[in-house]
């Protein structure tokens, strides 16, 4: 589970940063990312309330910022793999809701944590009529190596949407898609909806950690 963690407040901030207005939808998913990346920096840097873990002000920004650029339902059921053709409707929809907060949860306690990063950007490699592509950065720290960060995105009516995230070579889906399964196998479909809500519950009464300083 630490891989797990570590990956997802990875992913977190790889989201965070690369969140963008709703005019922004017809651009190129590169230039929407580059765009968009120093205002959200700025803003992590900036905000006292991020820094100090306010909850409230981060989930705002969450809200605002993070949803509409991520296709929930399309990461679940990569999640959840052949399990998920086996889900009912109801349950689907059951199990992006709980996915979807655990990943907001998730979004939440890494966003405080933003503090000096820089990002560099490698050349897109997509054609002109391409709806799926791979936007590849690179996260650079003031201490320690730099991380890898890569995008899948799709191309919607809504615009582009980031539907997995690679962070040091492992996709963020295929790691969830283990732990799916492990509670499928447990309790179906039924029982890893049931783990899910548990643990936001859990994550719902544990505000974020501000960043040293």
């Amino acid at each position: 589970m630490s891989l797990l963690r570590k990956l997802s407040s990875f992913f977190v901030t790889a989201i965070f940063l690369h969140a963008g207005s709703a005019s922004a939808q017809q651009e190129a998913p590169d230039a929407l990312i580059k765009r968009v990346s120093t205002e959200i920096l700025e803003l992590a840097k900036t905000d006292k309330q991020i820094q100090a873990g306010n909850q409230q002000r981060i989930m705002e920004v969450v809200q605002a910022k993070v949803i509409p650029h991520v296709n929930f339902q399309r990461m679940t059921a990569m999640a959840a793999g052949r399990f998920w053709r086996e889900a009912t409707p109801e349950q689907q929809a059951a199990l992006t809701t709980e996915f979807r907060a655990l990943l907001i949860y998730t979004y939440s306690g890494a966003i405080s944590q933003v503090r000096n990063q820089v990002l560099e950007f490698k050349p897109l490699r997509a054609d002109a009529g391409d709806d799926e592509v791979e936007v590849r950065s690179v996260v650079i720290q003031p201490r320690g190596e730099p991380i890898q960060l890569n995008y899948r995105l799709e191309k919607t009516p809504a615009g582009w949407k980031i539907y997995d995230v690679n962070i040091l070579g492992v996709w963020l889906v295929e790691t969830y898609k283990g732990t799916f399964a492990a509670e499928i196998n447990k309790g179906g479909i039924d029982g890893l909806i049931r783990a899910l809500a548990e643990r936001n519950k859990r994550l719902a009464v544990a505000p974020p950690k501000p960043a040293k300083t």
